[in-house]
């Protein structure tokens, strides 16, 4: 026997289980089935990809055994097993990516909690919540030596070499005493049903029933439908089975927002049921995230770990693929190769993005949950979908300068004045901000809607879209606002001497200094030039690792119709107007969320200000 200890994260995590992490405890059973389905899903998968393993004969199932009097319950499968340094890297560590990130958020409250716990794939532990130790007997297929697994919760746990036959895993709870009602047939049975009828394997369990004269009869009934939920026609599923069979698959404590089951027929023949989360999978943002997608062929499960199933913007999608007319043999590289599942895969993010845009247009409350979490990433698609980037867009909600409720494009052009010819819209990191800023006071006066973009991604993906159905999409800091350019003409005639000298003042700092056509009560404002990247796209270059940018200067916009600057221009004041300059610059830098970088310089100069007016 040998000794190990637990990694710190575990440790963490035993504790928070055995305090009932869970919001119900049945839920453990769930996940050593889930498990155990796992386990003989990879098995099935290595008897036809694998040679050494192509006459394995085995039965695919999984047992449940409670004694009563030893207080124990056994969950049995027949599947692919642990070796013991299967059983150090999953049952010693938690071997997902993002292991401390994942501990960090674990807060103790238990709803929140256990939608984590599951999205890390340690529902193993659920097991000590009604267990005052768990043994783990197992023998992996294609190995002679099985071992056994032991903990009882605490820092460590034994890892020794045993017997066994067969390949696969025999987990044994030793229950806790108030835990007793786990030991019931029909209380084992309505978790089953609940949670794992649609198991694609038998679940046997036996039962004893107490005759006459004191005479029991032991029976091993089968007690779930071990059917593929998704090969199923819809008429003949519950919706709380569709939901039970997410929970089983996802790991998660909550019901999901949708879900799209299709079932195929014709050229191409597969089946398909899609689940949209509530809450983000904690590796939504990771380059290693892990797929929500398993591939079956003719039920067979072939991988859970191919990203290339859906695109990587649908990535917190969970559900199942299941293709007839693949080969059960088919390897990884054919997979991504192949025409079959190109098409399948294009008619499936076709189906969920149609469905959203049904629960956007049905249940806008419900979709703005969705929007509030995964938004973000549907934006990613905008970047690199082709054949549903209109789909993509009729998805997308803004912040809008006159509406307080979040809008799609499609009602921003339903509101546009019949003169607008363009789709406005400004970036930066504050939507108040943004809705105050000197940039949009002219749009405000004519009436016209800003689209407010406050996420960090928006300065990359919106000018990238280009047109919304044949509309421009231009943003506020570089769209000319119709205007008498004769006037403009004449204010810059009049105003060239301030243009001049605040040039002159403000040389290490702006490209140029203009009248602005879209001031109004603001004194200054500042934009960039159309092949400049602007302020917010600066900013994420730099975020991205671009911090050797070259100092982009900005063009200052002045409003003639100020009365800083008639006053300016009726007096000639220009020393008065050199003092101004850097105030003026300042502010404008301000309104954009810029930083000062010289804040006592900037405190100085208007103090001085200050004290001249008094």
């Amino acid at each position: 026997m040998s000794k190990h200890e637990f990694q710190t994260e575990v440790t963490q995590l035993l504790d928070l289980m055995i305090h009932s992490l869970y919001s119900n405890k049945e839920i453990f059973l769930r996940e050593l089935i889930s498990n155990a389905s796992d386990a003989l899903d990879k098995l099935n998968y290595l008897c036809i990809s694998d040679d050494n393993f192509k006459n394995l004969n085995y039965d695919p199932k999984i047992e449940i055994v409670a004694d009563k009097e030893a207080k124990t319950l056994t969950i049995s499968d027949s599947g692919i097993g642990m070796s013991k340094e299967d059983l150090v890297k999953n049952l010693g560590t938690i071997a997902k990516s993002g292991t401390k990130s994942f501990v960090e958020n674990l807060s103790g409250d238990a709803k929140k909690d256990s939608s984590l716990i599951g999205q890390f794939g340690v529902g193993f532990y659920a097991a000590f919540m009604v267990a005052s130790k768990v043994e783990v007997l197992t023998k992996k297929a294609g190995e002679s030596q099985a071992h056994t697994w032991m903990s009882e919760a605490g820092a460590q746990y034994d890892i020794s070499e045993s017997d066994k036959e067969g390949h696969g895993t025999t987990i044994t709870l030793y229950l806790k005493e108030d835990e007793v009602e786990f030991l019931e047939f029909f209380r084992i049975q309505s978790i089953v049903e609940k949670y794992s009828n649609h198991i694609p394997f038998p679940i046997f369990m036996e039962k004893v029933e107490e005759k006459e004269e004191g005479k029991t009869e032991v029976s091993n009934e089968q007690i779930n439908k071990a059917s593929a939920l998704w090969r199923l026609n819809k008429s003949e599923i519950k919706e709380d089975e569709y939901k039970d069979f997410y929970k089983s698959i996802s790991h998660d404590s909550e019901d999901p927002i949708l879900y799209s089951h299709t079932k195929a027929e014709g050229t191409i023949e597969y089946n398909t049921l899609f689940y949209i989360p509530k809450s983000a999978p904690m590796d939504l943002f990771r380059v290693d995230y892990q797929s929500g997608i398993k591939l079956y062929v003719k039920r067979v499960f072939i991988t859970d770990d191919d990203k290339e199933l859906l695109p990587t913007y649908l990535r917190f999608v969970r559900g199942v693929i299941d293709v007839e007319d693949l080969p059960l043999n088919v390897s990884r590289e054919i997979l991504q190769q192949n025409v079959i599942l190109s098409k399948v895969k294009k008619a499936s993010v076709k189906k969920i993005l149609s469905e959203l845009k049904k629960l956007k247009n049905k249940d806008f409350e419900t979709y703005k949950s969705f929007y509030s979490v995964f938004g973000r990433v549907l934006k990613e698609g905008i970047m690199g979908e082709f054949d549903n980037r209109d789909l993509l867009l009729d998805l997308l909600l803004f912040k809008s300068s006159k509406n307080d409720e979040l809008i799609d494009l499609e009602q921003y052009k339903a509101q546009m004045p019949e003169d607008q010819k363009e789709i406005y819209y400004i970036i930066g990191e504050n939507a108040q901000m943004l809705k105050n800023s000197p940039l949009i006071e002219g749009f405000s006066e004519k009436g016209i809607e800003v689209l407010l973009l406050d996420d960090e991604v928006d300065t990359i993906v919106i000018p990238n879209i280009g047109q919304y159905k044949e509309i421009p999409m231009t943003a506020a800091n570089s769209a000319k606002l119709e205007s008498d350019e004769t006037d403009t003409k004449a204010l810059s005639e009049q105003y060239a001497e301030v243009l001049v000298k605040l040039k002159e003042d403000l040389k290490d700092d702006v490209k140029d200094v203009k009248i602005s056509t879209r001031l109004k009560k603001s004194p200054t404002c500042l934009v960039y030039d159309k092949d400049d990247p602007d302020f917010a796209m600066q900013q994420m270059l730099k975020q991205m690792g671009q911090s050797d940018l070259p100092p982009i200067k900005p063009i200052l916009e002045i409003n003639a119709e100020h009365e800083i600057f008639t006053k300016i221009l009726e007096k000639k004041d220009f020393v008065a107007l050199s003092n101004l300059a850097p105030v003026l610059l300042d502010l404008a830098k301000l309104s954009e969320g810029m930083k000062i970088e010289d804040s006592t310089g900037f405190a100085d100069r208007v103090n001085k200000l200050i004290v001249g007016s008094l």
